[in-house]
């Protein structure tokens, strides 16, 4: 192959045919494609040129970039250095200054057009941008510039997507998410605070094999990831479902993985594949591992989450159908009884059941 393609650097690395028809297989699915796509993926892979890729780092704290580096899956963690051409990354790159710079701008110049621009961190709009500057150029500056000759932009991390801790009350430095600068191109929101690796490598997947973006949600979202909440796959649905939450976090119902609602838990507004695709090659996410969601990928985040531990007053529009706190909402018919009637009956029940036995 003349190309330099993700396939025939597969190959080069020594990976058979049959885990690369495996990741094909594997990214089909976490795309919610169904089997159809994949000989479309292999082909797209075998055959086309990697992706030339621009990533910016702007007002964030990196940790964007952490998981970024730390994608689970063996070819995933190879693939986003090597699907992609990775071009310019201050977090890893080994140039610096003028050098650094210079390879940025030959990468746009030779790619326009064509390259991916991906963004961590968050612009800012105080005292005219300055306090973000990289190279001599205001980050603001920096991004308009970048994005110009891009084929589309990712704004990666809740700092890109919605400005995060930054743009928290007061925010002093005015910073916005990319979007409010970027007007010209596609962007493609990928919040999170971070976000998993597996999203971004599934979405630049999906771009090479169909040129396009992927499907967003209304809020510009990637669908196949964040279309369903934390708490629908939650590992303690469960328990939220029998009115069994933990109440402080070293009593029993912590030790038996009881919901955490009542701990500050947020996955009921939370939208975020973290329960599906989960952390460290599928090993845990943080609402399986003990601590409650925070819903880090929901804006304005850090203003309507905190203080971390008190849990929600209210659960916005009845998204899980129930209130965990009101008891007997009639007007909602069985379906919307809270779960503490729902404990509270069933404890009648067992009582009642166990009166029975007694007398017998």
């Amino acid at each position: 192959m003349d190309k330099d393609t993700y396939y025939s650097w597969a190959r080069r690395k020594g990976i058979s045919r049959r885990d690369f028809l495996k990741f094909c297989t594997m990214t089909a699915a976490m795309l919610g494609l169904d089997s159809s796509s994949v000989p479309k993926i292999v082909k797209a892979l075998e055959t086309k040129p990697r992706v030339p890729v621009i990533y910016l780092n702007l007002q964030e704290c990196t940790c964007c970039s952490e998981s970024f580096l730390r994608s689970a899956h063996p070819l995933i963690s190879d693939l986003i250095f090597n699907m992609i051409s990775l071009d310019y990354m201050e977090v890893i790159q080994a140039a610096a200054g003028i050098q650094a710079e210079s390879a940025r701008l030959k990468a746009m110049q030779d790619y326009y057009g064509k390259y991916v621009l991906v963004v961590e961190g968050s612009a800012t709009l105080g005292d005219g941008g300055i306090y973000c500057t990289i190279g001599g150029m205001t980050a603001n500056d920096l991004l308009k510039e970048c994005a110009d000759g891009a084929a589309a932009v990712i704004a990666y991390g809740s700092c890109a997507t919605n400005a995060c801790i930054q743009g928290a009350y007061p925010n002093p430095t005015e910073a916005v998410p990319i979007r409010r600068i970027v007007k010209n191109k596609p962007v493609i929101d990928v919040p999170g605070c971070p976000p998993i690796a597996e999203v971004i490598t599934g979405t630049i997947v999906h771009y090479i094999t169909f040129g396009e973006i992927p499907e967003l949600t209304s809020q510009g979202r990637p669908k196949a990831f964040y279309s369903k909440r934390v708490h629908d796959g939650c590992t303690r649905r469960a328990f939220f479902d029998a009115g069994q939450f933990v109440e402080q976090f070293d009593d029993e119902g912590a030790k038996k993985g009881w919901c955490l609602y009542k701990m500050g838990c947020k996955g009921p507004v939370a939208y975020n594949a973290c329960a599906v695709i989960e952390w460290n090659g599928g090993v845990s996410f943080p609402v399986k591992s003990g601590h409650p969601c925070m819903a880090c990928s929901e804006n304005n985040w850090y203003d309507t989450s905190t203080p971390f531990y008190t849990h929600l007053a209210d659960i916005p529009n009845n998204a899980i159908g129930r209130n965990p706190d009101e008891v007997g909402m009639a007007a909602l018919g069985v379906a919307g009884i809270g779960v503490v009637a729902h404990a509270a009956a069933t404890i009648v029940t067992k009582t009642g059941e166990k009166r029975q036995k007694q007398e017998k």
